[in-house]
């Protein structure tokens, strides 16, 4: 169960760590924690994407440590037996991303879940949203680190010879056939040779809500033979849309474990 809907938030929501993930992207000229202060969903800790990610690393939302991990979950409060509700206010679904990094790191993939439609489906139906300071008690929270579930640039050159598992890209089209520039400077245009595209897009409405299981099913077929498929591996710009691909392949997959190119294009496509 990757996703949640508002419903059983609002039952449970005394019963589940709440975390706002919402990052934007630089061009929007919105700060995620800005609005957060403004208003969010009762008791729900802010997650800083950018801060919350590797360091010494010219190349963005790059995992941390394991070390770091462990305190920056220690100071948001949370346990291993948690059960975890993100949610974001973004257009790229930034909630996907934090979502990775606990299983990832070795949450229990049952205990962490993303909120379908976000903060945006919240307020509409007139649900509580606050601006008051949600008060934490400190952790010691202890992790692993699942590393199958990250490919770096060596094994993505690699498998373009030995093809052991399929590459699939969650930027638009147009970035993938390399008709635009990209939006980051110093990156070529184009792809990594022999992957695919699915835009992270096509498996939202316009409302941000996921697509059902069937639409879903079909936008996946474009790409894959078989959706039981276990041998996938996301990428996208910066390693955020890929995980939206992530959870909605394992919408369709639950047998499926996310597995992104963590650099991404970032890093693949430096001139």
């Amino acid at each position: 169960m990757s996703l949640v809907e508002t419903d059983w938030l609002g039952k449970n929501i005394n019963n589940v760590k709440v975390i706002d993930c919402s990052w934007h992207m630089p061009q929007t000229k919105r700060d995620g924690f800005e609005e957060y202060k403004n208003q969010h969903i009762k008791n729900a800790i802010f997650f800083d994407l950018d801060t919350n990610s590797k360091k010494d690393t010219d190349l963005p939302h790059m995992l941390v440590e394991i070390n770091n991990w462990e305190k920056i979950v220690s100071k948001m409060g949370i346990k291993k037996d948690d059960e975890i509700i993100i949610y974001d206010d973004s257009d790229v679904i930034s909630s996907c991303r934090c979502w990775f990094n606990f299983i990832y790191f070795g949450h229990s993939p049952k205990l962490v879940h993303v909120l379908n439609g976000g903060l945006k489906k919240w307020i509409e139906e007139k649900r509580e949203v606050t601006s008051d300071p949600t008060n934490v008690k400190i952790s010691n929270y202890k992790c692993f680190e699942k590393k199958e579930l990250v490919k770096n640039k060596k094994f993505i050159d690699k498998n373009i010879y030995d093809k052991k598992f399929k590459v699939i890209d969650a930027r638009s089209k147009d970035r993938f056939e390399g008709k635009i520039k990209e939006p980051r400077k110093g990156l070529r245009s184009g792809s990594i040779e022999n992957s695919f595209c699915i835009p992270f897009s096509e498996c939202l409405n316009e409302d941000k809500t996921f697509k059902s299981k069937e639409n879903l099913k079909n936008i996946f077929k474009t790409c894959l033979e078989n959706l039981s498929e276990k041998n996938i591996v996301f990428s996208c710009g910066s390693g955020v849309t890929a995980c939206v691909l992530a959870l909605a392949y394992s919408l369709i997959n639950d047998k499926y474990q996310p597995c992104i190119y963590d650099g991404s294009w970032a890093e693949y496509g430096i001139i």
